[in-house]
């Protein structure tokens, strides 16, 4: 049985509107888009269509069951990569289109001396775990050492850099909300 309500809840949470805000867009008050969401009252098929259509998605795409399905394996040759030679690294998505989710995955690979980018302040939170070699994180005026094995974690609140600070190879998994990479 489909949970129409529950559907259309979903819809509202992820273009980030409140019940209220939905019912202003659409000329219905609150209460009935809360009754909608708990399946407790049945939309018209014109307010359906319309509820639809202010969520930005067609009746088809609404009611096609395997278009909600979340995609939660991504494939090795889904990736893109970056090679930046001059700076000395190598970085890898690991799940396509990540800048449009909250959290942004990445394969960050440094050659011996090599450095990212200086970031300016966000609002972004940062979490790293070292796969081989070790790094430095500087983080305004402080400098941070994580080797092999160890995680690293920050709020984005001051301009910051990571490099390699180790003769050879380093390589840690990266993981940032608000996609600023």
């Amino acid at each position: 049985m489909m949970e129409i309500g529950k559907k259309i809840k979903n819809l509202r949470l992820k273009k980030g509107l409140t019940q209220e805000e939905l019912g202003e867009r659409t000329d219905l008050s609150k209460g009935y888009i809360s009754q909608l969401e708990r399946d407790l009252s049945s939309p018209s098929i014109d307010t359906l269509f319309h509820l639809l259509e202010v969520l930005g998605i067609s009746p088809k795409e609404f009611f096609d069951e395997d278009i909600h399905k979340q995609k939660v394996v991504y494939e090795e040759e889904e990736q893109t990569g970056f090679v930046d030679e001059e700076r000395g690294y190598e970085i890898r998505w690991l799940v396509p289109e990540s800048n449009e989710k909250e959290m942004e995955p990445i394969r960050l690979c440094f050659q011996e001396k090599g450095e990212f980018k200086v970031f300016e302040p966000s609002l972004s939170e940062t979490f790293a775990y070292v796969l081989s070699g070790q790094v430095i994180v500087r983080l305004g005026k402080h400098t941070y050492v994580a080797k092999k094995g160890e995680s690293i974690y920050f709020h984005a609140s001051e301009e910051h850099q990571i490099v390699n600070d180790f003769n050879g190879l380093s390589e840690l998994v990266l993981v940032c909300t608000d996609s600023y990479l």
